[in-house]
């Protein structure tokens, strides 16, 4: 990934901002911020985060637009989608792994028979999917209802969750994350 504190300093400069006056804005000291725009230190995420807040701007705004100079491929064949998962009997293999600046998670979902996504659970992001294979019962807040290959979903993923194979058979879930918070 590019160096961010050349990308910092373009920002600082748009905004006519000399180091020791970002200093006094963010409380971060002037040489702190020198030694981050020349890529001598890398900051922690907290002292970004005050640098950046006081140039008008937030960490996810700043990355989107830091662009990478590693090169990609736009084509994931199977051996090439990540496990992101921990489980067993739940697979999430994940498309894109090293595609940069992502702003969306786009998995392939599979549960073994009886597998379930654990407890109930909450992130700040929108999902999406369709069931492609079996039967997945999706419980959103305290809606519930049983999805077969051809049924979808869509709801804010703040609302706790779960999936659970209801099917003899695994299970597959083509599904969608944004931003990729899961």
């Amino acid at each position: 990934m590019s160096k961010i504190g050349e990308h910092l300093r373009e920002l600082r400069r748009r905004r006519n901002l000399g180091v020791r006056e970002l200093a006094a804005r963010s409380g971060i000291s002037h040489s702190t911020i020198s030694l981050i725009e020349r890529d001598r230190i890398s900051p922690t995420v907290d002292t970004l985060a005050a640098v950046l807040d006081a140039l008008g701007t937030t960490l996810p705004g700043f990355f989107s637009g830091i662009r990478s100079n590693l090169p990609y491929s736009p084509f994931y064949p199977t051996g090439d989608c990540a496990e992101i998962g921990n489980s067993e009997s739940v697979s999430y293999r994940m498309i894109g792994i090293n595609f940069p600046n992502r702003h969306l998670l786009m998995m392939r979902e599979t549960y073994a028979p009886s597998a379930d996504s654990g407890d109930a659970f909450e992130h700040n992001a929108q999902e999406a999917g369709i069931v492609v294979a079996g039967a997945v019962e999706v419980t959103v807040g305290n809606q519930s209802r049983v999805l077969t290959p051809g049924d979808g979903y869509y709801f804010d993923s703040r609302v706790p969750h779960r999936f659970r194979n209801m099917a003899d058979t695994p299970s597959e879930i083509i599904s969608a994350v944004t931003p990729p918070t899961y």
